[in-house]
């Protein structure tokens, strides 16, 4: 991944952290840092599996990595709420 990709992922974590909170259903009680951490996590996470299974780079719009990206994200907010609302009860 070149430093242009990176900065991209970051970029693009942002907004997938967003989406991946608008997946998960029900009322999230963490920060919205967390949810862009996760974000930011989540889109590497995608664009590598996405490199695995070799379709981190077609033509157009890459839709499984954006599709896998916010699966990871939804996830990781997912898991998130659950720990962070246990912890603050």
């Amino acid at each position: 991944m070149e430093v242009t990709g990176f900065l991209t992922a970051i970029i693009i974590g942002l907004v997938i952290g967003a989406l991946g909170r608008l997946v998960v259903p029900g009322k999230q009680n963490i920060p919205i840092w967390l949810t862009l951490v996760i974000g930011v996590v989540a889109a590497i996470l995608g664009t590598l599996v996405a490199g695995l299974f070799g379709v981190d780079d077609t033509a157009g719009i890459d839709w499984i990595e954006l599709l896998l990206q916010v699966l990871f994200a939804a996830a990781g907010v997912y898991i998130a709420a659950g720990a962070y609302g246990r912890r603050r009860h």
